[in-house]
């Protein structure tokens, strides 16, 4: 059947998918050779809820191109597949539908029912990445597909937990942690976003206990004072008001000269009936403000390590929702007790956690509100340290002097959580740690040492940085969905870790247990990935032989979210690197360097691009766009010229096939003999682009690999051997020609299959009688010895002589329909071979009526090159002077562009205000007017030469 004269790539991609996945060709295994050395990859396992979106797409090309690479090399090659459960986002998924279908909400029916409402979820939609990711052309095992929270994974988790516990690498505290009120859990540093808003700073007057009065000095920069006044209070700036109802002290500088006299001292708390110290700390910058700082270090990180140090009571103002607490005893009593604390009694963390020193007309408001009425009842008791403001009466024109309370806007860093969108309240709860410094070591060591290799290098410094800087990891979530805690309490309080209740059960001896509700942080079980996904605590064929993984490639946003979390967990667990190689890539930005958001409107679906341009363009760009380290721009451009890529190869095929081309033939490794020398010189160049994609793919340069293979296939054999082989079908090499365009277009289809795999396999397929699908053929091993020097060079210096002449003809608007004459001024034996061999050839494709040797007539172009030299004559092909006048128009209207754009450049102003893409923009605009102002400059000196 002839070939369709176009690639269907809608109705083959879905057709080809089908038949790959029906063939398992992406099973553990699959066309290795015997003894051969393994090469895996696990997957960045997508949130189950997630959907597929450029930065997967983008992903998953680039380990589906190694995946390929090495299966068609014969290695043992594992792609492992599988979802994260994500606790956070499927629960939130989960209780949005709820809502939407009006059903009662998780807390209504329960953790039991609720959790079968998740997993009946996903069942119905947690696949769909995993379409998608087909859709893509990702050749998995899909028969492995793995998920965090089934088949062996919840067994591994646990084991883990157990076994880290024991051996005190995971211990249970009251320390300060991001809390999310929407979710009403703890979550990490790394799901927190810092986000500048306008904001509020108030001063207050915290009074001095009975009655005391200290000299306050202010001096400028010189040392003059300049305020100098007896005052009987100190002087505090806030941003959150409300949180001073639990402050513990206030804090200066021991430096501070200001408040030497007073450290030690006590001070009223505004609205509480409660005393605290003024301390000195390190903390307080004595030239910020007042240089005085309340200390709540229930509610602020900073303040929690102030108070840590001064063995400070942190006092819990909120609840889970972040509404001021109402729980426990009468404010009365609690505020009693809290008095006793603060005057040396005996406590416990669990009994100051217990007291609610909220005022009773506080209790039960929200954080917000509460932070009005704080505000509100400080200034009613002239706390707020006020300043003169003058007001002109309208009607009079006379001046008003009133005191206003001194309120201060402010920008301020607000704290979001990444998925509630909503203000993170620091919070002191008891939650489940990892002692992450003792397990962080054999992480840096194995980086340090290169067992495993971090590329680039800058991904290498932050990855140091960050584990040389860890802080215990909170591992608990306060959620219903994910691996619950294997630890039960006893009605003490007192805590058993094991496996099973079972377990827990004796060693509690029989006690009634009660487990505790929280899950594991995502990134814990995820941890795991690599071992868990393999069978791991079983010692199975898959861990023996695939692990540790050959290759990670992944964000460089999630180093610290699983990276280094990987490393750490396997080598604490089976003491082994989980990888020997880790691949980080940026963000996929917009054509313009712009991070995609939907607000901004420049979101590019993958798979809206699929279905336009089809999966091997998107793919291919991917590819494109690669560079180690580089930034990652995604052009629709660009993948509309990739598809036209392939459209390029498949034209070739086509013509091939009205050659004769595929007639009886079947895949051979070896090239045929060849005796033309444009045979010889596309087998050579073929060797030559099989050695330059090996060894970029070897070093992960995905874009050298794009681009040699764009080069050689549209370049050499689309442009030029097709070209080369038109007349030598007529002749006594067309059998010979035939079985090398057979030869080079088959390997043009193994070379590119590893990016585009869809094209690829149709023209497989469909072009000869073929042994196993392309996805399963052995890539090819020619050796440079292919390449034939002699035939190298004639047919390159005949490529290079045409290029010339065309460029020639371009620059100075020769009509594209008139054929020119060419004057040899110059030829040596070896170029008069080379022009003779491929004279008809030549006058073909440049055009050329005649070549005649002399001197160079006037008004002449001239071209030389190796061995050679020629002239172009122009006379009844172009008006001279009318050229010239059309290049001197268009370079002085080039100028102004250029002067303009150099100027807006050259403004620090704009370097300074403008957007980054802007400026980004213009430097772009300014390398192509350039561009374009070189070329006309070198059109008009070869007028120029010519008189």
């Amino acid at each position: 059947m002839p070939m369709e004269k176009t690639f269907n790539a809608a109705e083959a991609e879905a057709r080809i998918s089908a038949q790959w996945i029906d063939q398992k060709v992406g099973r553990a295994g699959a066309n290795a050779r015997a003894g051969a050395e393994a090469f895996s990859i696990m997957i960045p396992p997508p949130n189950v809820t997630g959907s597929l979106h450029m930065g997967h797409a983008f992903n998953n090309t680039l380990q589906d191109i190694l995946i390929r690479w090495h299966r068609m090399r014969g290695h043992d090659v594992l792609w492992q597949v599988g979802t994260d459960h994500a606790g956070i986002a499927t629960q939130m998924v989960v209780e949005r539908e709820l809502a939407k279908a009006k059903a009662p909400s998780r807390r209504e029916m329960g953790r039991e029912a609720f959790l079968d409402k998740v997993w009946q979820w996903k069942a119905q939609s947690g696949g769909t990445i995993i379409n998608q990711l087909q859709r893509l052309g990702a050749s998995c095992d899909w028969d492995r597909e793995a998920f965090t929270m089934s088949g062996n994974f919840p067994d591994a988790v646990v084991k883990v937990f157990v076994d880290m516990y024991t051996k005190g690498l995971i211990y249970r505290g009251k320390r300060l942690v991001n809390w999310d009120p929407h979710f009403e859990t703890a979550i990490s540093d790394l799901e927190v976003e810092n986000v500048e808003v306008a904001g509020h700073m108030w001063h207050f007057k915290y009074r001095l206990a009975n009655g005391e009065t200290y000299e306050y000095i202010e001096k400028d920069e010189d040392g003059a004072v300049i305020l100098r006044e007896k005052r009987d209070y100190i002087s505090i700036a806030t941003t959150r008001p409300e949180t001073m109802l639990g402050d513990g002290a206030v804090a200066v500088h021991p430096s501070d000269a200001r408040y030497k006299a007073i450290i030690g001292k006590m001070v009223h708390l505004p609205l509480c009936d409660r005393l605290i110290p003024i301390i000195a700390d390190e903390y307080p910058d004595p030239t910020f403000g007042s240089g005085a700082v309340k200390i709540t270090g229930a509610h602020d990180f900073n303040d929690y390590q102030v108070a840590k140090r001064n063995t400070l009571p942190c006092y819990r103002l909120m609840d889970t929702r972040a509404q001021m607490r109402s729980d426990g005893a009468p404010y009365a009593d609690c505020v009693a007790r809290a008095r006793e604390i603060a005057a040396g009694a005996a406590t416990s963390e669990a009994e100051v956690d217990s007291l609610n020193l909220v005022p009773e007309k506080y209790r039960g408001l929200d954080r917000f509100e509460a932070r009005k009425a704080v505000i509100a009842d400080i200034n009613a008791l002239g706390l707020c340290v006020s300043t003169l403001m003058s007001e002109i009466d309208p009607e009079t024109g006379s001046e008003h002097l009133t005191r206003e309370p001194f309120v201060e806007a402010k920008k301020i860093m607000q704290p979001f959580g990444d998925r509630s969108k909503v203000v993170i309240e620091p919070m002191l709860t008891d939650q489940w740690f990892v002692d992450t410094a003792k397990i962080v070591e054999p992480a840096l060591e194995a980086v340090r040492s290169g067992a495993t290799k971090i590329m680039p290098e800058s991904g290498e410094k932050t990855y140091f940085h960050w584990l040389e800087n860890i802080e215990p990891w909170c591992i608990s979530r306060q959620l219903w969905w994910g691996h619950q805690i294997p630890v039960w309490y006893d009605a003490d309080g007192n805590h058993y870790c094991a496996a099973t209740e079972a377990e827990a059960q004796a060693l509690a001896k029989g006690q009634p247990l009660t487990r505790d509700p929280d899950v594991l942080d995502t990134w814990f079980s995820s941890g795991l990935w690599p071992i868990g996904t393999l069978g791991w605590p079983e010692q199975t064929d898959e861990l023996a032989r695939y692990f540790p993984t050959s290759t990670l490639i992944t964000g460089a946003d999630i180093i610290f979210f699983w990276v280094a979390r990987m490393m750490m967990m396997q080598l604490a667990v089976v003491d082994q690197v989980p990888f020997k190689t880790v691949y980080l890539h940026g963000l996929v930005r917009d054509a313009k360097g712009k991070k995609m958001s939907k607000s901004l409107g420049n979101v590019i679906d993958p798979l809206e691009i699929i279905d336009e341009f089809g999966a091997d363009a998107l793919r291919f760009a991917n590819a494109a766009m690669a560079s180690l380290g580089g930034t990652l721009k995604l052009d629709t451009q660009r993948i509309a010229g990739y598809r036209n890529f392939g459209t390029k190869l498949w034209n070739a095929c086509r013509f091939a096939e009205m050659n004769g081309v595929w007639e009886g033939h079947a895949t051979q490794s070896a090239p045929p003999e060849a005796t033309a020398t444009a045979n010889k010189w596309i087998i050579g160049e073929t060797a030559k682009t099989l050695a330059e994609v090996d060894a970029a793919l070897s070093d992960y340069r995905f874009d050298t690999a794009a681009d040699a293979l764009y080069k050689f296939v549209w370049g050499k054999v689309c442009d030029w051997y097709v070209e080369f082989a038109k007349p030598l079908f007529d002749g006594a090499d067309a059998a010979e020609t035939r079985a090398t365009m057979a030869w080079v277009l088959d390997q043009s289809m193994i070379l590119l299959h590893p990016m585009m795999p869809f094209i690829t396999e149709e023209l497989w397929a469909t072009t000869g009688t073929r042994a196993k699908l392309l996805v399963h053929t052995d890539w090819p091993n020619h050796s440079l010895n292919l390449v034939d020097a002699e035939a190298d060079l004639e047919m390159n210096w005949a490529i290079k002589l045409i290029d010339e002449i065309r460029s020639a003809r371009a620059q100075v608007h020769v009509p594209v329909g008139l054929k020119c004459d060419l004057v040899a001024t110059e030829l040596s034996a070896a170029a008069r071979i080379a022009w003779d061999r491929n004279e008809s050839l030549i006058k073909r494709l440049a055009r050329v009526e005649t070549l005649t040797e002399g001197t160079s007539p006037k008004g002449s172009i001239a071209l030389a090159l190796e061995g050679a030299a020629f002239a172009i004559p122009l006379a009844g092909l172009i008006d001279i002077a009318e050229e010239k006048s059309r290049l001197t128009k268009a370079m002085e209207k080039l100028g102004k562009e250029i002067g303009g754009l150099k100027g807006r450049l050259n403004n620090p102003n704009f370097a300074v205000s403008a957007p980054e893409e802007v400026v980004e923009e213009a430097r772009a605009n300014l390398e192509a007017r350039e561009d374009e102002a070189s070329k006309l400059q070198a059109a008009l000196n070869r007028l120029a030469e010519i008189g």
